[in-house]
């Protein structure tokens, strides 16, 4: 698939300014905050953090949509392998498999990483810090995701004050910001709005197994799946999967 272009890239009637990180995983979620964030800003640093996940081809695929848009990403080590207590991390741990969304239980998933996004935001912190950046951009959503606590305005407005208590911002009048558009968001409208930016989200991956081809089980591809039912297109990703013959 060719790279997108510079000139190509959606800035939709806005004057772009200033400099911002984005949180970005791959996902929808991040895939869609990096297109939102490249029509407002007029540099955009990418963050992808190598953490020792299991589906670690986000990482790869993460890479090629920055590539894509010319964009150079930090890439930065945490092994949270070493914290564990998630699926995610830990391989003794198997993801939860599902038939449909609505067997999906309530409560703390066995998906969820012990304040992973706490611990992205510190370090996102101080990386912007030691680059004169001031916002920090996540993709963050509750709406599809009620029970990750890492997620939720609450979480995002306590991470701000202590970045801003905890770093050289409490001696300065500018503020770090951590900006979370898509918070009241469900999936679908955060595809629909991606779209409207431009995104493309032929490299992003959502599932948990570790694979470039979903598995349709998890409870990430079958968000996924009913996103994209309700979005009314077929994803991009698996348009992207059998137009190279992989599925």
């Amino acid at each position: 698939m060719a790279q997108i272009k510079k000139k190509d890239r959606p800035y939709p009637g806005k004057t772009r300014k200033g400099s911002c990180l984005v949180l970005f995983s791959g996902g929808i979620d991040s895939t869609t905050a990096l297109f939102w964030a490249l029509s407002r800003y007029k540099k955009v640093q990418p963050v992808i953090f190598d953490y020792g996940q299991r589906h670690r081809v986000e990482i790869k695929m993460a890479r090629k949509t920055c590539a894509r848009l010319g964009l150079e990403p930090k890439i930065i080590k945490l092994d949270l392998r070493q914290v564990g207590g998630s699926a995610l991390t830990d391989e003794r741990i198997e993801v939860p498999g599902f038939r449909k969304i609505g067997e999906i239980k309530k409560g703390l998933p066995a998906t969820y990483v012990p304040f992973r996004n706490g611990i992205f935001i510190a370090v996102a912190a101080a990386l912007a810090e030691s680059l004169g950046i001031n916002d920090i951009i996540c993709g963050f959503n509750v709406i599809d995701s009620p029970h990750y606590p890492d997620t939720t305005a609450a979480f995002i407005r306590a991470m701000n004050r202590a970045v801003n208590e905890g770093t050289g911002a409490k001696f300065r009048r500018k503020k770090f910001r951590i900006i979370a558009p898509f918070l009241k968001l469900k999936k679908a409208e955060i595809i629909k709005l991606g779209l409207k930016q431009g995104a493309d989200y032929s490299y992003s991956v959502s599932c948990y197994s570790g694979k470039e081809i979903p598995c349709g089980r998890c409870s990430a591809c079958l968000l996924r799946q009913q996103a994209w039912a309700e979005v009314g297109q077929e994803d991009h990703l698996l348009l992207r999967l059998k137009k190279e013959g992989k599925i």
